[in-house]
């Protein structure tokens, strides 16, 4: 049987709202204030083929230059050509660069198969937005909350697992959070340019709203009697990862209706959180009476 949900407080019930002021004022689970009006800053630049083109076919995207290594104008052209994301700036859209010239460009090691993009950040998603086009969404519909998730690549694997399996959004906390910079675009291999991502000032109200909005919240925990797969989470779920090694934290984790585990063995119980979230989903689309269709 579901377990029974407790009334929620009338001051949850508040919907999630965009505004200076409210956002000056927010603080998050550990009582820190976050400036929301202030810009996260980092890398302006998108990398590797894959990653870049999904960016030019985004609606959403601003980007400036496109630039590449010798020998791919040609295909860099007609990029340019079909590309739905709005330009900004002038000057020649495509730029060649020699390969000196093209990683003195962007982070050192950056793997990109000579493609780099230069773009303006994507507007932060929106919870209400996100819960708006779950309304149109058939078959189940899941949410991803991380927790504690701080490293680019991490999150950027668990946002290219998320659209692998049609997930709906993925929730980040504001503060901690890595920024949506080249590194964590790269990961996500053009998932951050597919999914939404949500960057909440607090991930217990986030939940709770999720709640309203008819959602069953389950913690993946290691140390679960209960297998993900036996659970019985409807159509709308939210699945809740926690960090490798710190866990969910209690706030998450008491307002999670389940916990559930992954069927590994004991020898080896925990897998990295992306991998975690790999296996999760594919699980839960696996159970799920439907497949979601964005």
């Amino acid at each position: 049987m579901r377990p029974q949900r407790p009334p929620q407080h009338e001051s949850r019930r508040r919907p999630f709202r965009r505004g200076a002021d409210t956002r000056k004022a927010a603080r998050d689970e550990d009582g820190q204030t976050v400036d929301r009006t202030r810009s996260r800053g980092g890398d302006n630049w998108l990398y590797g083929r894959h990653a870049v083109s999904l960016a030019l076919a985004n609606p959403a995207r601003r980007w400036r230059r496109l630039v590449v290594l010798a020998g791919q104008e040609s295909e860099a052209a007609a990029l340019v050509a079909a590309a739905v994301a709005e330009r900004h700036g002038g000057g020649e859209p495509v730029e060649v660069l020699d390969r000196a010239a093209f990683d003195r460009l962007l982070p050192q090691g950056a793997v990109h198969q000579g493609w780099a993009l230069e773009v303006e950040p994507l507007e932060n998603a929106d919870l209400e937005d996100v819960l708006r086009a779950v309304e149109v969404t058939q078959g189940r519909v899941i949410v991803l909350v991380l927790d504690q998730v701080t490293d680019p690549h991490n999150v950027g694997a668990i946002l290219r697992s998320a659209a692998a399996f049609g997930a709906s959004g993925v929730i980040v906390a504001e503060h901690g959070a890595p920024p949506s910079t080249g590194v964590l675009a790269k990961a996500a291999s053009g998932a951050l340019d597919i999914v939404p991502m949500v960057r909440a000032v607090n991930l217990a109200r986030a939940l709770d709203r999720l709640k309203e909005a008819g959602f069953w919240c389950c913690g993946l925990d290691e140390a679960s009697p209960a297998p993900l797969a036996s659970l019985d989470l409807g159509q709308r779920v939210v699945l809740v990862l926690g960090s490798e090694g710190g866990g969910l934290r209690r706030l998450l984790r008491e307002r999670c209706d389940y916990l559930g585990r992954l069927p590994t063995r004991p020898e080896l119980p925990s897998l990295n959180v992306s991998n975690a979230a790999a296996v999760a989903l594919y699980e839960l689309v696996r159970g799920g009476t439907g497949t979601a269709a964005r």
